[in-house]
């Protein structure tokens, strides 16, 4: 199956599209979308493992808090490193949230990374463009050297949604192991070499035909679909 790809503009269109005729909340889209990641890939298959997440300040940043949150009522070991927390409502009971369960919170990536089984990075989506800085640089440039599995969550963090990696600094070289795309998968793909899924079992009809995409064939209940090797996307028709 091929799906057609979502540009940086159409995705931003397209959430506001959800927010308004499709009557969705943000609080609700984020939380769909962190349940189709901590379904994604190796994730599904590690139970009981540490998992540690890499949050950015946005939207993306929420979708990693959301899915820490399911993966440790799987039985997962979730660690946050969390260091540009943002003071909107939403994100600080998201994070208050793992708080309570007893999830910890560390300022410390790369020793974090030497005792965890798998990265998730949720540091920059489909909004990000410009050069990446400090703490954030340092993080990508670990996750980019690593050896310790990393899913990407819509986009590998430094990675123009349209061109994919950047030419040179850091994410030059990171092409994750996994990288789930939310609603429709981004341009990005075709530079993408590791395990696709998608997630999005959620996107109304109506608003899929405005977009021109298409609605994977999910499984029984479940909330991601993955992509065979070779058929991870097709540009978007004009």
């Amino acid at each position: 199956m091929s799906l057609r790809t979502l540009n940086a503009k159409d995705a931003t269109d397209l959430d506001k599209d959800l927010m308004s005729v499709g009557a969705f909340s943000l609080d609700q889209l984020m939380e769909l979308a962190g349940l189709s990641v901590s379904q994604a890939g190796e994730l599904s298959q590690l139970l009981g493992v540490t998992i540690h997440v890499a949050v950015g300040p946005g939207n993306n940043g929420g979708d990693g808090l959301v899915a820490a949150r399911h993966l440790w009522h799987y039985g997962y070991q979730p660690t946050i490193f969390y260091p540009k927390q943002s003071k909107n409502e939403l994100y600080q009971r998201l994070s208050e949230q793992l708080k309570n369960l007893g999830v910890p919170f560390t300022d410390d990536f790369e020793g974090a990374l030497k005792d965890t089984d798998h990265v998730v990075d949720s540091i920059f989506g489909f909004s990000f463009s410009g050069e990446v800085r400090e703490p954030f640089a340092a993080v990508i440039t670990a996750m980019e050297s690593t050896k310790v599995p990393v899913t990407a969550v819509d986009a590998p963090s430094s990675w123009s949604i349209e061109d994919g990696p950047p030419s040179s600094g850091p994410g030059a070289k990171f092409n994750p192991e996994n990288l789930i795309s939310l609603t429709a998968p981004k341009p990005l793909v075709s530079h993408f070499k590791g395990r696709h899924f998608v997630g999005g079992r959620f996107l109304p009809p109506s608003v899929a035909e405005k977009y021109n995409l298409d609605i994977p064939e999910y499984r029984g209940v479940d909330q991601i679909i993955e992509l065979a090797a070779g058929q991870n996307a097709k540009p978007q028709k004009v």
